[in-house]
């Protein structure tokens, strides 16, 4: 978010929004049409509102990994807590991407030179991969579907074995990714010259 406001020389603490930004409409989906217009312009206010949503997760996640690991050294950790941590960590960062989305979308043929989306999704990608897979794997635990069939190996590290292997073969996938993402040619000083060249042909 702060890379997006610096691109379009937006400051929210001191107040900076752009002339020709001002008044763009957002458009909000459900379920946040419950909690906000379906429409409103954009503003002062909204660009707050959005960084709010988005920095919120900041808070959140640091808040809850100390809680759990707190709890967790206090040897009180049912699964019903577990769940309850996984719920708000799965609403906080689904608003946090809802966010970004949203600010992309109004701002999305000024940040395409930048390749935004392509950035967001590499690594918000690597975020919800990792997140919703351990997800899947403990309802498959809790199911039953994975099962620990040597008395050296519980379930747990089964589990946990299960997630790192995912992870590492992600990993390869997402680093191809990342050259397109964020490619060199910006630090290089090949778009300069590009950019120089176009002008001298216009």
């Amino acid at each position: 978010m702060a890379l997006m406001y610096s691109y379009l020389n937006i400051s929210i603490s001191k107040n900076i929004v752009p002339d020709e930004i001002k008044g763009r409409e957002i458009h909000h989906s459900f379920p946040m049409t419950l909690f906000q217009p379906r429409t409103v312009r954009l503003n002062h206010h909204t660009l707050k509102l959005l960084k709010y949503w988005t920095w919120q997760f900041v808070v959140i996640r640091p808040v809850c990994s100390v809680l759990m690991i707190t709890l967790q050294l206090l040897q009180f950790y049912p699964s019903w807590l577990s769940w309850t941590f996984t719920i708000i960590l799965n609403v906080s960062v689904s608003l946090a991407l809802y966010s970004l989305v949203v600010f992309y979308h109004v701002f999305a043929k000024e940040l395409e030179p930048h390749k935004p989306l392509a950035k967001f999704l590499c690594i918000k990608g690597i975020v919800f991969f990792c997140f919703w897979q351990g997800v899947v794997l403990d309802i498959l635990v809790a199911v039953g579907i994975i099962r620990a069939n040597h008395f050296w190996l519980d379930v747990e590290h089964l589990e946990e074995a299960l997630q790192n292997v995912l992870v590492c073969l992600e990993m390869v996938v997402f680093a191809v990714l990342q050259q397109y993402a964020y490619h060199v040619y910006p630090y290089s000083g090949e778009t300069e010259a590009k950019l120089k060249l176009g002008k001298k042909l216009e």
